[in-house]
């Protein structure tokens, strides 16, 4: 410590870049280390028929949370158990049937070996991850993966930098093999994610937007423009749709086609049938897109709204880009 508690001129970009070369290096000597380990700790973790617990100590700790977060978003059931807690009640929560991963750099974490008699006798899978398998944790463990001979960041090898990068990147990817082998989607990821803008763009669908019944402008190919016309205003949303006698959908006709009529002709005739100047084969959208898809592609295609149909191509409702961005869909 500088004995008049005056910074040390030092160059940080200089020490950042060399920090990120060094935890960049664990993570090649990580690489090291995959192997059939990894394949039989992510074939444990599929059959499991209860839950991942993970469990570790300090910044061990804070990682395990991490990693059983994204394990829970991603398909396996999992929850952080914390060691010293546990051992006043809370390793109530670890059942017959679920998986234990126990992290411990040195492998050898007094809270979690106080734990290991009664692991035992629940007869849980345990799962170690530490530098390397020469402790009592991963001595006593069924599958002890390892992280390799790294180098820690800090300079003074004392505060868990390069190791905690390692151990995240390693849950990470028992997290994405599962995901793989169960075949998760995004669906599924959105059905633990509903809240948000992340949930918005996966959960909320044209189907839940889009106007139907009496709100859905809809004329026949025969109706004059001013019944049209009286259509689209009472509406209210800039255009209608024109249907044959089984609400198939034949065309539309929207207020920006009413002013390139005007322009283009300088006036027209009231009386004049929708079906001459309608817009045939128009876009459409199912209803079972997600919102975010029909805002991506009325972009795309430059226009306000979508008329939805179903697979007999009957009209079932219309949306606009109003709609998606009031519900917040971006």
């Amino acid at each position: 410590m500088n004995p008049q508690n005056l910074p040390n001129q030092i160059d940080f970009q200089k020490v950042a870049l060399e920090t990120l070369r060094i935890e960049e290096q664990a993570l090649g000597v990580l690489a090291t280390q995959i192997d059939e380990r990894f394949t039989r700790a992510c074939e444990i973790i599929l059959q499991c028929k209860g839950r991942l617990v993970i469990t570790g100590m300090g910044k061990s700790g804070h990682i395990g949370r991490k990693m059983a977060a994204t394990f829970a978003s991603t398909g396996t059931p999992s929850f952080f158990m914390h060691p010293g807690e546990a051992g006043h009640g809370d390793l109530g929560m670890l059942v017959k049937g679920d998986v234990l991963i126990a992290i411990s750099n040195s492998g050898k974490s007094d809270e979690i070996m106080m734990l290991m008699p009664l692991i035992k006798h629940l007869e849980v899978p345990l799962i170690t991850i530490s530098r390397d398998d020469r402790g009592p944790m991963p001595q006593n463990a069924d599958i002890a993966l390892t992280l390799g001979d790294i180098q820690e960041a800090c300079p003074l090898g004392l505060a868990p930098t390069s190791s905690t990068t390692a151990t995240l990147v390693l849950g990470d990817a028992l997290a994405v093999a599962l995901l793989d082998a169960r075949g998760f989607t995004a669906d599924d990821f959105a059905m633990s994610h509903p809240a948000g803008a992340l949930g918005k763009r996966l959960l909320l669908h044209v189907k839940h937007l889009m106007h139907t019944g009496n709100d859905l402008p809809k004329v026949s190919p025969d109706t004059p423009m001013n019944q049209v016309l009286y259509e689209i205003s009472n509406k209210r949303l800039g255009l209608t749709t024109i249907v044959d006698e089984n609400d198939v959908l034949l065309g539309i006709f929207t207020d920006g086609d009413l002013r390139r009529l005007i322009d283009k002709q300088q006036g027209f005739d009231v009386n004049l049938a929708v079906s001459d100047v309608m817009i045939a084969n128009p876009s459409t959208i199912s209803k079972e897109a997600r919102a975010v898809e029909a805002l991506e592609k009325m972009n795309e295609k430059k226009i306000n709204q979508f008329v939805v149909v179903d697979d007999a191509n009957k009209v079932i409702g219309v949306i606009s880009m109003h709609d998606l961005i009031q519900a917040g869909v971006n």
